[in-house]
């Protein structure tokens, strides 16, 4: 029988606030666009977020099969991710008050991040439900952790791991509870499912790859013209960084490239994030000012998702210069949009950007060496224009309804088998 409802869990970031604002980013639209597309399958998704808000109403409707349900957990106001722990056992007891009383048997819980598998751990044998885990990030590779071998991870790496301002205690502990527990557990491409095997022993049997996706209907190649004038572009060359002002995401990377390329300037789409998200554009912005180009770079606040094309498709190149990154929604929208991209040759960026062919991929952080890939797309119309096409050809073979359909054929597997125990 297919799967009909499904629990999805997104304890700290909510599907429909707006992305590049605190935590929202890449997770709220996989999120969002992942129960779209199930609902329209016929699954009936009731995702189950933190309340932050006191006027938030309890149940919002977003479409026919999918709903948000806010759950009450600590003070109606956001809370920094750092300090989230605290609160998951007080949205667990909430969230399993709320589902007794919901009117619906999920037949399967989704739990997005870790904290939300932490819930989802505890909830799977309160109702013996099977567990499906989607991390988006994990510790161990955001801090370069090893192997520890089949005694697990490696206590040095762990000890590494919780260092950083984005990181808690505990963390690697819970991501390796929650993947010995998990009847399912997806990554988004073949390079995830390897680091998961080797950084946190997963049983390779209980892993799917299983790619996000992007929308066509709003993603799709366009006049460039057309769009600069929609967004009043007075007409130099753009460059295109959309994401959260952090670290990681590496904006003064795309600052220090742009110091070396004349006649261009720098959109930055994108709020402050996490506890280092206001020191980090404070640093940007003197960074611009030493290297003489803030008068070329311009800092936008975070659009609503379905804005973003006209972006896209105003931009020459869109620079995607992240410290590590699990998949990169951006660089497949972009794709999608006929944009070529550079990027960082990290993580799933090296499966959206076939280097040389959809776009440029740059080993290292180096600004010279990127400032040099940006110009050469810069400098020839073909070139960019011939890589622009063939990444939006090329992103055809992603798409949510397809990531949707195979998932719920996960879903109905799991549905037909007894959970798997914690080992």
């Amino acid at each position: 029988m297919p799967v009909r409802s499904v629990a999805v869990l997104s304890l700290h970031t909510s599907p429909i606030a707006q992305p590049g604002v605190g935590d929202g980013g890449g997770m709220n639209i996989y999120v969002r666009s992942l129960s779209s597309a199930l609902a329209r399958a016929g699954v009936a998704c009731d995702v189950y977020t933190r309340a932050e808000h006191p006027d938030q109403p309890r149940v919002v409707t977003v479409e026919p099969n999918f709903r948000v349900i806010h759950v009450p957990a600590g003070p109606l106001s956001p809370v920094p991710k750092e300090s989230l722990p605290g609160l998951v056992d007080e949205f667990t007891e909430s969230m399993l008050g709320q589902i007794r009383t919901c009117r619906r048997d999920y037949e399967v819980l989704h739990a997005n991040y870790w904290l939300s598998g932490q819930v989802a751990h505890r909830l799977k044998h309160e109702l013996s439900l099977p567990m499906v885990a989607t991390f988006h990030t994990l510790a161990l590779v955001k801090r370069g952790g090893v192997s520890g071998g089949l005694g697990g991870v490696h206590p040095t790496a762990a000890a590494g791991a919780a260092r950083g301002s984005d990181e808690v205690p505990g963390r690697v502990q819970g991501e390796t509870d929650i993947i010995r527990c998990a009847d399912l557990i997806l990554a988004s491409t073949g390079e995830e499912s390897g680091l998961m095997s080797s950084l946190y022993d997963a049983d390779p049997d209980r892993i799917e790859v299983l790619p996000p996706g992007v929308d066509h209907r709003l993603f799709s190649p366009g006049d460039r013209a057309a769009a600069r004038a929609r967004l009043g572009h007075p007409g130099r060359r753009v460059l295109l960084f959309v994401g959260r002002i952090q670290p990681l995401k590496g904006l003064d990377l795309a600052v220090q490239a742009l110091a070396e390329i004349d006649d261009a300037v720098l959109w930055a789409l994108g709020g402050p994030s996490g506890a280092d998200g206001p020191g980090e554009l404070e640093r940007v912005l003197k960074l611009a000012a030493d290297l003489g180009v803030s008068d070329r770079l311009l800092i936008l606040p975070p659009r609503p998702h379905g804005e973003l094309v006209d972006y896209y498709r105003a931009a020459d190149v869109c620079l995607v210069p992240s410290r590590t990154e699990s998949f990169g929604l951006v660089a497949l929208e972009a794709a999608a949009c006929g944009t070529p991209v550079v990027a960082a040759s990290v993580g799933g960026l090296r499966s959206i950007v076939s280097d040389g062919d959809t776009g440029l991929l740059v080993e290292g952080r180096d600004p010279l060496e990127w400032a040099t890939a940006v110009a050469l797309l810069l400098d020839d119309a073909d070139l960019a224009g011939s890589m622009g096409a063939r990444a939006a050809t090329r992103s055809g073979r992603w798409s949510w309804c397809m990531t949707a359909a195979r998932l719920r054929r996960l879903c109905s597997d799991l549905v037909e088998r007894t959970p798997v125990t914690c080992s």
